[in-house]
């Protein structure tokens, strides 16, 4: 019983904060996403293209458009899904901060391993100039 009321708390909980990014944590929603953005699609036909229950499909449908990635609307006796990417910059957003700091420590490990590459260089020319001279001198 305890466990029932927890899940029907986290089930509340989570439903009140449905955002653009649990939407596109599941693969199923984004291919869903995939599917609309390219033109209107009715839910017959999405159904159809996954291995799930139709009830299933409905659930993802739902987030969606709880999410804000997607309307529905009505079109003689079919429910048509509308793709509303939008939202979609939320998560642009969040990829593009950490975008910025992966190339700017990856920018700095560059120029490091270059430094490194630079003294390696230079040391083995140094060697070389060193051997040269001995050479010279020897010979």
């Amino acid at each position: 019983m305890l466990a029932f009321i927890f899940a029907s708390i986290y089930l509340r909980i989570m439903e009140a904060r449905r955002d653009v990014f649990q939407a596109i944590a599941d693969p199923t929603r984004r291919a869903i996403i995939g599917m609309i953005a390219k033109e209107p699609t009715n839910v017959n036909t999405i159904a159809e293209q996954f291995d799930v229950s139709r009830q299933a499909i409905s659930l993802h449908l739902k987030i969606l458009a709880e999410c804000g990635l997607l309307s529905m609307r009505q079109q003689g006796r079919e429910r048509i899904c509308e793709a509303k990417l939008e939202k979609l910059s939320e998560v642009n957003e969040w990829i593009t901060q950490y975008k910025k700091f992966w190339t700017q420590k990856l920018d700095a490990l560059e120029n490091y391993l270059s430094s490194l590459t630079a003294n390696t260089t230079d040391d083995n020319i140094s060697n070389h100039e060193k051997s040269v001279r001995k050479n010279n001198k020897g010979g």
